[in-house]
């Protein structure tokens, strides 16, 4: 059947951007209906575009032939309504235009819609694979519909903020050389030169690093980047970051730029208040006291170090740890024995075990006497000596792990952020702050070789260079991380542009003058013709949009979202392709069992 068109129709306003002062005006409003109501000899159609709902109306008034088409519609069908705006007899308070309604004179039929297979409300309960395979209804939500304009709002101040700083944003390639970043690279290969191959950059690094030593001294992209790596809720193959680096700068220079960047964005967007400068924590003390590089500071519960208090105490598993070198470490939950029973405790130990560890030691002082496994093998003062140095009282609950220190930290960094959810003691804040003084090398068991923690071209600090090649435990780095309520925002680092250093580094990464010629040649040949000393930052646009939105997710705040096995189940990306298209690039198709 052929739709009616919209002949000479205009839209005049959105639906929600109507208001009381608008009662008496004719208007035209177009969008897709929520749902249709029949009273009988009254018909109500709530009308829904990107900004919100407004009510149509339908009556006695009404033309009968407009009523009738009323009448038809249903759910989803695309509308174009005409009418005088005017006040509702009953006024619906959970929504802006409640107030209001348009008693409808003219109404088009511009698109039919069968039935959703999910119900296009914020309160669906239809499970996320559906709505990805369906995402183009899945948009038409309100919640994800605020989130990606909220999105283009941050994108806009972006561009805006940057540009009104003296940056320029230049784009860089998106085909481009396999270098080695952290991540495997996405290949691209190339019809031209059979058995060659293009990478998708997992950032443009070099590329703006190569723009500092042509003069572009400060320099800003909204950079599509790929990664070829697991996913999980704040991690996408395919994300956007805001790209930024700048000439003849300190790290303070580059805080202030960000800091300034930071505060404007929260200010317009939420209207929250940034106090400035933020606060700076060294990576190592970031560990010791939170178990993580990315701490969540909104509230208490700093990790405790109980190797001394322990070191000769009569339990084995404690004393032996640290005479092997390990660590004993402490979380005191305040007020958590009323919530952490057995059953809970034992659900913990197993997330604690899925992490590496051998098992959670614990003190759960519910009673008068604290309930403790191993407070048999060890004195009265020993016991109280725990007590005393975890703070903890009656009604309280101490975990423990007893391993080396590296996993002792990040696994007890783990249970601090589940234990707070549990007990519900996470403050809706926000609490940035800049870690700083990163080890410039991390030891790589499987390969018994020391990796680069950030990439290559990170500068160590002044006074770690004699350490490069004969003690890279002791190396730090001018890298740091903008880090927010536990989640990442950023990270960056001063460059190295002295040659001779950047050999040294290449060396003391295990790879010879060939092969980081091979690799990195075309930048390191241009730091020969005059490097200014530059630095710079990479901001997560998607994490950013997920903070402010306050999504639980990065796919709440992609338009075009993958899921966990990297594939987009709207389109059915990634496919096969035909034998021509493999043919003309020289390729074969290996099944592996």
């Amino acid at each position: 059947m052929a739709l009616d068109r919209m002949d000479s129709l205009k839209r005049t306003h959105y639906c929600a951007n109507l208001s009381t002062e608008d009662i008496g005006k004719e208007v035209v409003v177009c969008g897709w209906t929520q749902r249709q109501r029949d009273l009988g000899g009254l018909i109500f159609i709530d009308l829904r575009d990107r900004t919100g709902i407004i009510q149509l109306a339908f009556d006695d008034n009404t033309d009968k032939e407009i009523f009738e088409k009323a009448f038809t519609v249903r759910s989803e069908f695309v509308l174009m309504a005409q009418g005088k705006v005017r006040r509702r007899s009953s006024v619906n308070k959970d929504i802006p235009t409640g107030e209001i309604e348009i008693e409808v004179t003219t109404l088009k039929i511009l698109g039919k819609a069968e039935t959703p297979p999910f119900d296009i409300s914020d309160d669906t309960k239809a499970n996320e694979e559906l709505r990805l395979k369906y995402r183009y209804l899945d948009l038409r939500r309100s919640k994800l519909q605020k989130n990606i304009m909220t999105r283009h709002r941050i994108a806009k101040l972006t561009r805006d903020y940057f540009d009104e700083n003296g940056f320029l944003e230049i784009e860089t390639p998106t085909l481009i050389k396999s270098t080695p970043e952290g991540a495997r690279d996405y290949l691209v290969p190339s019809r031209i030169h059979h058995g060659s191959f293009y990478a998708l950059p997992q950032s443009p690094q070099l590329y703006k690093q190569l723009l500092m030593l042509s003069g572009f001294d400060r320099y800003v992209q909204l950079a599509r980047c790929y990664r070829d790596e697991d996913l999980r809720a704040d991690r996408q193959p395919e994300f956007t970051q805001i790209d930024v680096e700048m000439s003849f700068v300190t790290m303070e220079d580059i805080f202030e730029v960000a800091e300034g960047y930071m505060k404007r964005l929260f200010g317009e967007i939420l209207g929250v208040e940034l106090t400035l400068p933020l606060k700076r924590l060294k990576f190592n003390d970031a560990m010791e006291q939170y178990g993580s590089d990315k701490p969540d500071i909104r509230f208490d519960m700093n990790l405790i170090d109980l190797s001394d208090t322990v070191k000769d105490c009569g339990f084995s598993v404690f004393a032996d740890t640290v005479k092997n070198g390990g660590t004993v470490r402490a979380i005191c939950a305040k007020g958590g024995a009323s919530v952490y029973t057995r059953k809970e405790i034992d659900k913990l130990t197993e997330e604690a075990k899925g992490m590496g560890a051998k098992g959670l030691a614990f003190i759960r002082y519910a009673e008068e006497t604290p309930t403790c496994a191993f407070s048999k093998f060890l004195s009265e003062d020993e016991f109280k000596a725990i007590l005393d140095k975890t703070g903890c009282v009656q009604g309280d609950v101490v975990f423990i792990i007893a391993d080396k220190k590296r996993l002792a930290l990040s696994v007890l960094g783990n249970l601090r952020l589940t234990v707070a959810k549990r007990l519900d003691i996470i403050p809706n804040t926000f609490a940035p702050l800049w870690i700083t003084e990163f080890p410039f090398f991390e030891y790589n068991e499987d390969t018994g070789n020391w990796d680069a923690m950030h990439h290559p071209f990170t500068s160590p600090l002044d006074e770690c260079i004699p350490y490069l090649e004969s003690e890279p435990d002791k190396v730090y780095a001018k890298a740091y991380d903008l880090v927010m309520n536990g989640i990442e925002l950023s990270s960056g680092s001063i460059r190295i542009t002295d040659p001779e250093l950047q050999t040294q580094m290449f060396k003391a990464l295990g790879l010879s003058e060939e092969e980081a010629h091979e690799k990195f040649g075309f930048l390191t040949d241009a730091f020969r013709f005059g490097a200014p000393p530059h630095g710079g930052l990479a901001i997560g646009l998607d994490r950013i949009c997920m903070l402010l939105t306050d999504s639980d997710s990065l796919r709440d705040v992609v338009a075009f979202p993958k899921v966990s096995n990297s594939s987009e189940l709207m389109s059915g990306a990634p496919a096969a392709v035909d034998e021509t298209q493999l043919r003309d690039l020289a390729i074969s198709v290996i099944n592996k069992e």
